[in-house]
């Protein structure tokens, strides 16, 4: 992974793409997507704002898309009763949006646009893309153990300590990573841009499978991902 240091008048990102491809679709230019979960404290309204000014420094278009999918599922799993899983879902949901529209209106900026992934169920290419997944959750080992190992550490850090999810609970954490996978297999397909990086603060598990080996379910040419995260200054040693 190659890290690429950019300074912008707004902020300070790292951007570390995954592999040379992803650094080649990085260096066009032309699109990022930022990806955004609910309940996550990461993604502050002040800390999108400064991402999304950053991204339309280099990027000619940003798009910001929110999970809206399977969130009440992952709250049960996590534990709580299903009408109260529902609710905090839907109060995560709109607490997401809202920090989303307040970052992209203090943005000021052309070329961003925000969607709620469900406003792609009914998208032929979201359709598509979704039923690869699922198809390849079924057959390919390698990335149902990754995908199932992104769902069990989201699930082990909402359950007691020490505790793994029952089978019921793993599979709604699947289900939740398999509606959002499709804008890491070809993001310029759903949003209809020549290329796209998909960036997230962290690299996920699933990473090096999507876009790292040679054979099995794989990200499209045009698709990259980067991590992409605030620089934090060095702290001077005491004396």
């Amino acid at each position: 992974m190659s890290e690429t240091l950019l300074t912008t008048s707004f902020s300070t990102f790292e951007a570390l793409p995954f592999s040379d491809r992803c650094q080649t679709v990085f260096d066009r230019g032309e699109h990022l997507l930022i990806g955004v979960s609910p309940g996550n404290s990461y993604f502050s309204h002040q800390r999108l704002t400064e991402l999304i000014r950053w991204g339309r420094e280099f990027f000619e278009a940003v798009d910001v898309v929110h999970a809206d999918l399977h969130v009440d599922s992952q709250y049960r799993a996590a534990g709580y009763p299903g009408e109260q899983a529902e609710r905090r879902a839907a109060k995560e949901v709109k607490a997401t949006q809202r920090r989303i529209r307040r970052a992209v209106a203090e943005a000021g900026l052309d070329g961003v646009r925000a969607h709620a992934l469900s406003d792609f169920r009914a998208e032929p290419a979201y359709r598509r893309l979704h039923g690869a997944v699922l198809a390849a959750l079924d057959t390919d080992p390698v990335l149902r153990s990754a995908t199932e190992g992104m769902a069990r550490g989201f699930l082990r850090a909402r359950l007691p300590a020490g505790a793994d999810p029952a089978p019921s609970q793993l599979a709604a954490g699947v289900e939740y990573i398999a509606a959002e996978l499709p804008f890491f297999l070809d993001t310029p397909a759903l949003l209809r841009v020549a290329s796209s990086i998909s960036c997230y603060h962290v690299e996920l598990p699933l990473t090096p499978v999507l876009f790292g080996r040679g054979d099995g379910l794989r990200a499209a040419p045009a698709q990259g991902y980067a991590v992409v995260r605030p620089v934090v200054a060095a702290r001077p040693v005491a004396a």
